[in-house]
């Protein structure tokens, strides 16, 4: 079930789109999956199921009571106010550029952990995990000013999931990889098939123009 909810997400994820731009330049296979990888590596791609996971540990290690919903939203606005964790400003697992009133990924990860929990004796855990699947989107609402609605995505539980499975940390991405692997060769093969143009963007920069100074008055 794991696999199957990692396969595919349409063409446009960050991943999926560098497969689809390798390809069109005519590179081969091997290098077009390395270059997926690579961008599937990222904390805020595939590598943010790891992030989750470490955010988590942070909490319970520094938040005090993490089970007074009133402390864990306090430790919450921290992290979005770059005081603590990584100081990146996020809150890891929630929130996706497609779905905002939820996740149907996440749902069904969800009831799968949820029962997976109870088997292991992790009810604090999945406790933890609702309890921030609950609080995150009011404190980003408070903080940010985002109101469009921000719910958990698939990584939010994956990484739990992983966990309680045994699987090192260092494998939830390549554990990933394997599954979206299948997503990437279908993407790749229809633009194989169907497209022959290299892919070209056009970029329009929007920064100020400035004067031009001499390299010795920089």
């Amino acid at each position: 079930l794991l696999l199957i909810l990692h396969m595919e997400h349409g063409g446009g994820n960050n991943s999926t789109f560098t497969t689809r731009v390798v390809t069109s330049s005519g590179s081969d296979t091997y290098s077009t999956i390395a270059a997926a990888l690579s961008s599937l590596k990222g904390p805020k791609h595939g590598g943010a199921n790891i992030k989750v996971v470490q955010m988590f540990k942070d909490i319970k290690k520094n938040c005090g009571d993490y089970k007074d919903s009133e402390q864990v939203k306090e430790y919450l606005r921290k992290i979005l106010n770059k005081e603590t964790f990584d100081q990146k400003g996020l809150i890891y697992g929630m929130g996706h550029a497609i779905y905002s009133v939820s996740d149907p990924r996440a749902e069904i990860f969800k009831e799968e952990v949820e029962k997976l929990a109870i088997e292991k004796g992790k009810e604090e855990d999945f406790a933890l995990y609702s309890l921030i699947e609950n609080l995150a989107p009011e404190v980003i609402a408070e903080e940010r000013k985002i109101y469009k609605g921000v719910s958990a995505n698939v990584d939010f539980f994956s990484g739990l999931l992983y966990s309680m499975l045994d699987i090192p940390e260092e494998l939830y991405t390549p554990m990933f990889a394997i599954a979206r692997i299948v997503g990437w060769s279908a993407h790749r093969v229809e633009e194989l098939v169907a497209a022959d143009k290299i892919m070209r963007p056009a970029y329009v920069s929007v920064c100020p123009y400035n004067e031009y100074k001499d390299i010795n008055d920089r």
